[in-house]
């Protein structure tokens, strides 16, 4: 047998591996998940069910990020699942995991890279315990990816990378961070349909609740948006307060790497390709939020097949370093250092080369 007959094997079994392989991994967290089945649902679910009601949607007593069915998404995406609150609860949970899942396999199959690539990020995906995390908590992890993917994929169009950087910035704050790379690198047509979509749905959540509604949601951010002193946290500066440095050490570690974060975007957006600075942008929008959860990571299987793509395959070592087999060895710190590596390793793959030069 040849080496090239040797090397189409494993080819040719990668599609059937990794499809195996995450419905193994992501049938087992659902069906061993018990009552933190649909954890995160719950709190949109709830939600959703107070719109119908015509109750206030944000719990004015809540102090903490991190606790059962607490609401700390914007208005409108509580609006738009509406139609969960119509149908029982367990039919809403199954269907909305359906969804989760689905969303991420569509989301990568979009990714603009080799087939061969997508076949490795979903066997990845397999094995990352942010991504199985997500899948069983029914957080919304798995939509941004989806609308992440879409901006890569079409940004140079107008009308789906405004609408995609709309839609996730009302399912979740952190992606209106991509606005500023959208106006940075030239985009404003599709910065403009992104505001406009935006501010169309917060009138219609106006009408519907009355301005108190974002007064409400405001407060609560400021209340539980604790970078530093917020449990399970995985910024730096949480990190670094849980190994005993004082708060103003761990505030200070905080704001550096806030600092660093936002440099990094600016940096990217003036020296790097277009597509390697919409991913640095990616990574930062993370990496600016207050609070990090560890299943933030499964949206580094973008910037993974990124670099896989540009032929850098120890990118492989992100999601193996937050496999499922290492819940609990893993050190806290990996995770945002994770996310830093993949930051930095974009940041270097993507630079623009000079007129002639031989690319990296």
């Amino acid at each position: 047998m040849t080496s090239g007959r040797l090397v189409a094997i494993p080819r040719a079994a990668l599609p059937i591996v990794a499809m195996v392989a995450f419905a193994a991994s992501a049938g087992a967290i659902v069906m061993f998940a018990g009552p933190t089945l649909g954890y995160d649902f719950e709190a949109y679910f709830r939600a959703a069910q107070r719109v119908v009601e015509g109750a206030a949607l944000y719990d004015q007593d809540v102090a903490a990020a991190g606790g059962f069915a607490i609401y700390l998404y914007p208005p409108p995406f509580a609006v738009a699942l509406v139609p969960f609150a119509l149908l029982p609860g367990g039919i809403a949970l199954l269907t909305w995991e359906t969804v989760t899942v689905c969303a991420l396999l569509l989301g990568v199959a979009l990714m603009p890279v080799s087939r061969t690539v997508r076949w490795l990020v979903l066997l990845s995906a397999a094995i990352d315990w942010p991504v199985l995390y997500t899948i069983k908590i029914g957080q919304v992890g798995t939509l941004l990816l989806l609308l992440f993917v879409a901006g890569w994929r079409w940004m140079d169009r107008p009308w789906r990378l405004g609408a995609g950087i709309a839609v996730g910035a009302l399912i979740k704050v952190q992606p209106v961070v991509l606005l500023i790379w959208a106006m940075m690198t030239g985009r404003r047509k599709a910065a403009g349909i992104a505001i406009g979509i935006v501010v169309g749905a917060a009138l219609v959540v106006t009408l519907l609740f009355g301005p108190s509604v974002w007064t409400d949601y405001a407060a609560l951010l400021a209340r539980v948006n604790a970078p530093i002193t917020t449990p399970h946290n995985f910024t730096l500066g949480a990190i670094a307060f849980q190994l005993g440095a004082p708060v103003t050490a761990a505030s200070l570690i905080q704001l550096v790497s806030t600092l660093a974060a936002i440099t990094m975007l600016i940096v990217a957006i003036r020296r790097c390709t277009n597509e390697a600075s919409y991913l640095v942008t990616v990574i930062v929008s993370q990496l600016v939020s207050p609070v990090l959860w560890d299943h933030y990571a499964m949206l580094l299987l973008l910037p993974v097949a990124y670099l896989l793509s540009a032929g850098r395959w120890w990118a492989l070592l992100v999601p193996l370093a937050t496999a499922w087999p290492l819940v609990g060895i893993t050190p806290p710190v990996v995770y945002p250092l994770v996310f830093w590596l993949t930051l930095v390793a974009v940041a270097i793959v993507g630079r623009r080369t000079r007129p002639g030069a031989t690319p990296a």
